[in-house]
């Protein structure tokens, strides 16, 4: 079946994405503030990263999606750097053409049974990444009106596609901010969504980069994000943006350490009791990001991987892996000590992407060709 793909102006002049559902059918999930679909398993995309980056500013390929689909994973988030959607760094100015771009994720989305879970991860005001932003989304009024606009935006554009395609994710890995004033910032994004599309459904991650909940979130109707990087010295060995990371021991696992807990699947299942807690209170609760940088040794990610694979399907939690293409990845990872296939282009770890695969749900698991 063929569907178009196509726009009509609002009254505001913006441009409305839309598309012809006419004999649609669907296998995703609805997901509700109340509990995010355990058979969300996928990936984060960087095409739209990092401005100007030579790997993470680029169109969407079409083929990742049917790639993803085909293996039988049905869920993407889009970690989107703001300034490639502004012009000429105004906040005010969004870019047509590098929505349009945007657009095709989610139109590749719907067409290929993939869920898009956008997600500004440097927003006015605040990045975990570098350079840092000049303004503070957290204690000014300018940046926080800035952030509700690109919601808004967001939310009028989008308004037509169903939940079961498309859910939002306010801003990457909040930190340097407390409970409640992230929770009043958060408050005004979701209330301009919400002029525009009542019913979106909206993810908010976790306090302190993502791993603590925040219970103040959850009375807004809004389902949260956490991590799964722990322990970060396995997860971030060597690498090099993280300050400290050359000194790191060489990872194991499990790992046992003189006068400290032995680090094991037990151990991870604490880690992420909080938000098991949280799940059990009535909130959707996903793992936006999880994975380890390639500079950690092979057999050792792929043991610690599926331990938490193991811990996710207990506690009936959806996942997306940092990342599909890149170090923590399948597909290009970089690593040393894998022998790689060559699939549609690519550098394929085909027992990374094994592993994933045996913890789908028995409906969603696709061929592996």
């Amino acid at each position: 079946m063929s569907c178009i793909n196509f726009f009509r102006k609002n009254k505001n002049n913006a441009n409305i994405f839309t598309y012809d559902f006419a004999g649609k059918t669907t296998a995703l999930p609805v997901p509700t503030a109340e509990k995010l679909p355990s058979s969300w398993k996928g990936f984060n995309l960087l095409n739209m990263f990092y401005f100007k980056g030579r790997q993470s500013d680029i169109p969407f390929d079409e083929k990742d999606f049917k790639m993803m689909s085909e293996w039988g994973f049905n869920f993407a988030r889009i970690p989107v750097d703001y300034r490639i959607l502004i012009k000429s760094n105004d906040w005010n100015n969004m870019n047509e053409t590098a929505m349009q771009r945007l657009d095709k994720a989610v139109e590749f989305g719907i067409k290929h049974d993939i869920h898009i879970c956008l997600n500004l991860h440097r927003a006015p005001g605040f990045t975990v990444a570098t350079p840092a932003e000049t303004a503070n989304l957290w204690t000014q009024a300018e940046p926080q009106a800035a952030f509700a606009r690109m919601w808004a935006f967001f939310a009028a554009r989008y308004k037509n596609v169903p939940n079961e395609y498309l859910s939002f994710n306010f801003v990457n890995e909040p930190t340097g901010v407390d409970e409640k004033t992230y929770a009043d910032v958060i408050k005004i994004a979701a209330n301009a969504i919400r002029a525009h599309d009542p019913n979106r459904i909206l993810i908010a991650d976790g306090l302190d980069y993502g791993t603590i909940p925040c219970y103040m979130i959850k009375d807004l109707g809004i389902a949260q994000a956490t991590r799964g990087y722990a322990p970060h010295p396995l997860t971030h060995y060597k690498a090099g943006w993280v300050e400290g990371a050359d000194k790191y021991p060489l990872p194991a696992w499990p790992n046992v350490t003189e006068n400290a807990p032995e680090q094991n699947r037990e151990w991870l299942k604490n880690t992420l009791k909080p938000w098991n807690d949280l799940a059990k209170s009535g909130s959707g609760v996903v793992v936006g990001e999880w994975g380890s940088h390639n500079k950690t040794p092979h057999d050792v990610v792929l043991r610690w991987m599926e331990d938490n694979l193991i811990i996710f399907k207990e506690a009936g939690l959806g996942w997306a892996l940092w990342n599909l293409s890149g170090s923590f990845g399948v597909l290009n990872s970089g690593r040393d000590d894998v022998q790689y296939e060559n699939y549609n282009g690519y550098k394929l770890d085909r027992k990374m992407l094994t592993l994933l695969q045996k913890y789908l749900a028995r409906s969603q698991a696709g061929c592996a060709p």
